[in-house]
């Protein structure tokens, strides 16, 4: 995926003509697309970055990757529509984008091409319901999760290699996550950027998309280290944890587990720090919970903290709203092995 981007991009315009007609229901997916500008990670990756900056929707090859319900080019339009949106009108596209590119947990291939721009929208601003777009971002990098699991699902990201998953469409997910975290990597200065923001919930919200990442691990990890070392939100703290946790469990940082447990143990730092640190702990290693680490959770989880961390990303993907905390802390503390 390393030659000429722009000669890629040409003829990606070319290809557009003989795309099939068939419609949404036609689309499936071959092995003889790697490498193609059927394959969505070359097409995200070789797309010059003046589309996104200067957000040329009509750049990309839309028609080619449709959404759940239709075409791709109704998410371009989509997109559109949010960065100029008012608030309320704003907060009706996201939920419309999710069903279309995420509906009932069937991602379709076109959220890759989403989110290059839905990254410069949040970092606009202007925008309204910024958090709620870097969440749509962030969420759209992730593999559908079976909450039949237990240790370690909380931090799941990509399919293994030897894990293959395809939408309702046909198409092959593992290409479509691999394109969303390598656009977030390629941009992920300007998702750091959001680390500062005065937003607590942004900050929060960066640090869930950054978690994500397919590369600069180093970069990454360090800028979410010196945030944490000045952030002030509940939240954001609990969230900067985690995203350091999951960048440990999907690029085997095998540092932070020690890291991790220094810190739930350690009784000077605040109740969300040691609380996300007990749970990235507890992804991370196959140890079961020491005495040390349940009196720690016994301690610090108060009816308020939890009420606080009830909104944060990856705990609502493992449980209820209003009790997303206490749920995955049992589904944690069973004795499960971590897959």
């Amino acid at each position: 995926m390393n030659g000429d981007v722009e000669a890629l991009h040409g003829a990606w315009a070319d290809s557009l003509r003989d795309a099939w007609a068939g419609g949404p229901e036609a689309v499936a997916w071959s092995p003889g697309w790697e490498r193609t500008v059927r394959d969505v990670r070359v097409v995200v990756a070789g797309t010059p970055v003046r589309v996104w900056d200067g957000f040329a929707y009509a750049g990309v090859p839309w028609s080619l990757f449709p959404h759940v319900f239709g075409p791709g080019e109704e998410v371009a339009e989509d997109v559109g529509r949010l960065r100029r949106a008012d608030a309320p009108t704003a907060l009706s596209v996201i939920r419309r984008l999710w069903g279309r590119v995420c509906h009932a947990g069937q991602p379709s291939t076109s959220r890759a091409l989403a989110v290059p721009f839905l990254l410069r929208i949040a970092a606009d601003p202007s925008t309204h319901h910024r958090s709620e777009v870097l969440w749509l971002a962030g969420g759209l990098a992730r593999r559908v999760h079976d909450h039949g699991f237990g240790r370690g699902d909380l931090l799941r990201v990509g399919y293994a290699d030897d894990e293959w998953a395809f939408a309702a469409c046909g198409y092959l997910q593992n290409w479509t996550i691999e394109a969303v975290r390598g656009a977030i990597t390629a941009d992920a200065g300007i998702v750091t950027a959001l680390l500062d923001d005065p937003d607590a919930d942004a900050r929060c919200l960066a640090a869930y998309v950054l978690a994500a990442s397919s590369g600069e691990i180093g970069a990454i990890t360090a800028a979410l280290r010196v945030r944490l070392r000045v952030e002030d939100g509940t939240r954001a703290r609990a969230c900067l944890v985690l995203a350091i946790a999951q960048l440990a469990r999907e690029h085997a940082d095998e540092s932070v587990p020690a890291w991790m447990r220094t810190r739930w143990s350690d009784p000077r730092q605040p109740p969300e720090v040691r609380v996300g640190a007990a749970l990235g702990w507890l992804c991370l290693v196959d140890d079961p919970a020491p005495a040390t680490l349940r009196a720690t959770l016994e301690d610090c989880v108060t009816p308020e903290l939890a009420h606080e961390l009830g909104s944060v990303p990856w705990l609502v993907e493992m449980g209820p709203d209003g009790d997303a905390l206490l749920h995955t802390l049992r589904r944690l503390l069973e004795p499960t092995p971590r897959l």
